[in-house]
């Protein structure tokens, strides 16, 4: 039986590279159409569309895989007819009507604090606490080129509104990361058992569980593709 396509969505402050030792794992695991989009994160609508279109390109069925806040985009462009699975990785799943800012009104995470926004409206993670907030299991060089290569979102992005929550329609699964700092922990549990995640992992590991963690994380989207193609 052949595999489906995999689609990676990386999220705010992230970059496509995030996903290179999932890759990997994924290509060892038998997987020869894998895809990572390549986000601007200054627009939400945007990203959505630019996901939307890779989906377009498969040819065949698609397990759709989101971080952070690649999970706003994986959950309003999940309803794809050729998705047939969503997998959370320590991402936000907002429901309809729901933002991100809706999502985390309740569960103020320690990264809020240090967030800082340029006069262009850019929201920005300081050079200086890169690796404290968003990947404090990552080394020192590895968070130092993310914290350089980091994609800063829009503040404004934050209150972008889900109009049709595709786990509510397709079978999902969620990695909770167990040591986050950006979405926390609790919150993530609450959006996995909301949405009636299939399976839920829980990883000791920073925001960056793909990629202190790669083997388990493409593992659970090699379950998730299993059960659904």
């Amino acid at each position: 039986m052949s595999k489906p396509a995999i689609v990676l969505v990386h999220g705010f402050w992230g970059a496509p590279a995030n996903w290179g030792k999932v890759i990997v794992q994924l290509s060892k695991m038998g997987y020869d159409s894998v895809h990572a989009v390549d986000n601007a994160c200054a627009s939400l609508p945007d990203d959505i569309e630019r996901t939307r279109k890779m989906i377009a390109q498969q040819k065949g069925p698609v397990v759709l895989v989101g971080h952070s806040a690649g999970g706003v985009v994986v959950t309003e462009v999940g309803n794809q007819p050729n998705v047939v699975a969503l997998v959370y990785a320590a991402a936000f799943a907002p429901d309809a009507g729901e933002s991100i800012m809706d999502v985390s009104h309740d569960y103020k995470a320690p990264a809020g604090a240090v967030l800082t926004p340029d006069s262009d409206g850019y929201l920005w993670i300081p050079q200086s606490k890169f690796q404290e907030v968003f990947c404090q299991d990552l080394t020192s060089e590895e968070a130092l080129i993310m914290a350089v290569t980091q994609k800063s979102p829009v503040a404004s992005q934050a209150g972008y509104k889900v109009k049709a929550p595709a786990w509510k329609a397709k079978p999902s699964w969620y990695q909770i990361a167990t040591e986050d700092r950006m979405i926390l922990p609790e919150n993530q549990k609450r959006m996995a058992t909301r949405m009636g995640a299939r399976k839920a992992i829980s990883l000791a590991a920073s925001h960056c569980a793909i990629i202190s963690k790669p083997l388990e994380v493409a593992s659970l989207i090699d379950e998730a593709a299993k059960a659904t193609t």
